[in-house]
């Protein structure tokens, strides 16, 4: 068994806290496997909060103040919202399911292996081969993140989508939907900020041709063998970013860890999104808003299990080079200034091993 086996077998059966020294901010203890020590407990009462963005989008200045505070509140409660009124035609989530099982579907393994998965920047991008999601993740799970030099969107004339892409004529579809995707991160980081008693454009010049991961996740259908081995489809995790916009999936499986202790199923209508605080956000907020684990588990009906599960989840991040800091007027600050490379890379080391941090020059 080669290291990153037995360290994938292994983290079956760990707990999050042998993997804590690697974190930047705060985060609950839990095991990564599910049922590890018999059967969870569920909080089946828990609503998650819906708001309507079209408040912020086209309403006056009392209506982006209430958002921006009913938003914030429920960020701070359990770290996920979910969004209508968005603006987004459902339509394009609707095709955007297609396409992502059309590029799993119809791309043979040895032509996906060509783009296997490797750090630009601070993000790892490329291809992840099920089981191999992370170091510690066997999860049960294919994915490819797309960053920004993925997409022609600044035009350049040297742009070859074939460079990154196993099927070119994809990357204008998915444009699309990285196009959509984007126009939502100002309005959400004004929004929070403005909870924060920040000034709400205080990011707006971070947030310009911003780096991002468009991840396409898919699920194959789930058999006998799969759902005894420990493994989930995703196992928890949390999201090293500011923030993570993801259009609702359509078959059952994305579950949150309350500050209870307790797992909440969250299953957003169609067309809505579901928003999620960062690592990165966490931290600038000095531990207000909450950077919460989740995971997606197999469903409880079994007919579910047997269909193919697709997710299109975008990260928002800041530049490698920017400095993460604790907003003012959030009390003393719990963490130092540091780049994002850094913070990102030194969290993210757990997943993919101790020699993939970037440290500062002394």
């Amino acid at each position: 068994m080669s290291s990153k086996e037995s360290r994938r077998s292994d983290g079956i059966r760990a707990s999050s806290a042998e993997f804590a020294h690697h974190d930047q901010v705060g985060k609950a203890d839990y095991h990564l496997a599910e049922a590890a020590d018999g059967p969870e407990d569920f909080d089946e009462s828990f609503q998650f909060t819906t708001c309507d963005l079209g408040r912020f989008l086209t309403g006056n200045a009392r209506d982006r103040q209430a958002f921006a505070q009913e938003l914030g509140a429920a960020m701070e409660d359990i770290g996920f919202a979910i969004l209508q009124g968005h603006g987004i035609d459902p339509r394009l989530f609707e095709d955007a399911q297609g396409w992502v099982e059309e590029l799993f579907a119809t791309t043979p393994l040895e032509q996906k292996l060509r783009f296997r998965a490797a750090r630009h920047g601070a993000v790892s991008e490329g291809y992840f081969p099920i089981n191999e999601t992370s170091d510690i993740h066997p999860d049960m799970v294919e994915g490819w993140v797309f960053g920004r030099r993925a997409f022609d969107l600044e035009g350049r004339p040297d742009f070859d989508a074939r460079d990154l892409w196993p099927r070119p004529e994809l990357e204008p579809h998915f444009r699309r939907l990285v196009d959509a995707g984007q126009s939502l991160f100002l309005p959400v980081m004004q929004s929070i900020l403005t909870h924060l008693g920040s000034p709400p454009q205080l990011f707006d010049s971070r947030l310009d041709r911003p780096d991002f991961g468009q991840r396409l996740n898919y699920y194959p259908a789930l058999g006998d063998r799969a759902l005894g081995s420990g493994a989930g489809r995703l196992l928890g995790h949390e999201d090293v970013d500011l923030f993570t916009l993801l259009p609702a999936p359509t078959v059952e499986g994305l579950q949150v860890l309350s500050s209870s202790g307790k797992w909440v199923r969250l299953d957003a209508p169609p067309g809505s999104i579901v928003l999620n605080t960062g690592d990165y956000l966490q931290r600038i907020s000095n531990d207000v808003l909450p950077s919460t684990t989740h995971r997606v588990s197999p469903p409880r009906d079994p007919d579910q299990a047997q269909r193919i599960r697709v997710s299109f989840p975008l990260a928002a991040y800041l530049r490698p080079d920017e400095i993460l800091k604790v907003l003012p007027g959030l009390g003393p600050p719990r963490y130092e200034p540091i780049r994002a490379i850094t913070f990102h890379t030194r969290t993210t080391a757990k997943f993919y091993g101790d020699d993939y941090a970037v440290e500062d020059p002394a």
